[in-house]
């Protein structure tokens, strides 16, 4: 399991970061707070406060490519 934080600023970077998601087949979940949501969730994520950096927990050790394609959504 690998994690990290990600910034989702609009609607628009909710909705390309759901898309790539969906193309994998490993679960991964978004926290914030006490909250824990499925990243396939495009509702599940929207009920995030999004005004923070939301932790990404990946739950697959090949996830390379994954990671490759939300770089844009990454915070340090």
């Amino acid at each position: 399991m690998k994690s990290l934080s990600i910034m989702l600023g609009t609607i628009n970077d909710v909705k390309a970061f759901v898309n790539i998601v969906a193309k994998y087949d490993f679960d991964v979940d978004l926290i914030s707070g006490r909250y824990a949501v499925d990243a396939k969730s495009i509702m599940g994520i929207f009920s995030l406060d999004l005004s923070k950096p939301i932790k990404v927990e990946i739950h697959d050790d090949n996830c390379d490519a994954f990671i490759s394609e939300i770089k844009p959504f990454i915070v340090a």
